[in-house]
């Protein structure tokens, strides 16, 4: 999984932390955690704002 995979890690995301508000959260925080996430492999060279900020409405969308 790459950055650009953004709505397989909101799912993944929403999955993980069912009980929280993915528009309260740090993009400090969510790079971290899709960093963690199980079967991703990229380069955190390659996020950006742009692509923290595609993942986190994608997770609001999975949330709803």
């Amino acid at each position: 999984m790459k950055w650009t995979d953004s709505r397989e890690i909101a799912i993944q995301l929403a999955d993980k932390f069912p009980e929280l508000d993915p528009k309260t959260v740090r993009f400090t925080d969510l790079m971290q955690w899709v960093m963690e996430l199980e079967g991703f492999n990229d380069d955190a060279k390659h996020c950006g704002e742009k692509i923290l900020e595609a993942i986190q409405l994608m997770w609001m969308d999975e949330a709803d």
